[in-house]
């Protein structure tokens, strides 16, 4: 568990189950995080109980991120090799703009310099300028890397943040 000043980053419980899956399903965050489109309940409940076993599993760096006890967002591991991992973050539109995605992003950084990774990686969808800004907040420069791929029948245009662990 990581504690900041306002937020929890944690494994998930059972009890975080529905307000996951209004998450997963969220229109708002489906348009800048990379989400497959679920034709039934059953199987956002399958996507459900992946993620809490990422969030118990020490092969993957997935976390809830809890303000004043309620799941607002999730940051996890996109990829990850040798001292480097990638990741993606997700903050409830809801409680964007208040600092909560670059208040997690940066103890998940910290966490993961603690714990051996010499980079991170982060990447943004063109479009999504507020993404860039936390990555920049959090000291992320960006790097030489892009992709495009269509997502959700549109083409998408993804840049890509670093930051490196000073030895």
């Amino acid at each position: 568990m990581i504690v900041t000043e306002r937020l929890i980053l944690k494994p998930y419980s059972d009890n975080d189950q529905k307000r996951m899956i209004e998450l997963l399903t969220n229109k708002e965050i489906k348009k800048t995080f990379i989400i497959p489109d679920f034709d039934t309940q059953e199987n956002a409940v399958k996507m459900f109980f992946k993620m809490k076993d990422y969030s118990l599993s020490d092969e993957h760096y997935e976390r809830g991120i809890y303000y004043n006890n309620n799941l607002i967002g999730w940051i996890n591991d996109v990829d990850s090799k040798d001292d480097m991992i990638e990741l993606g973050y997700v903050i409830d539109p809801e409680y964007s703009g208040r600092g909560f995605a670059t208040e997690a992003l940066q103890a998940a950084i910290k966490d993961l310099f603690k714990n051996g990774y010499n980079e991170v990686i982060a990447g943004a969808f063109a479009s999504n300028k507020g993404s860039f800004k936390v990555m920049e907040k959090c000291g992320m420069k960006r790097i030489n890397k892009e992709e495009e791929f269509v997502y959700q029948g549109e083409l998408q245009h993804c840049i890509y943040y670093s930051i490196r662990k000073y030895k």
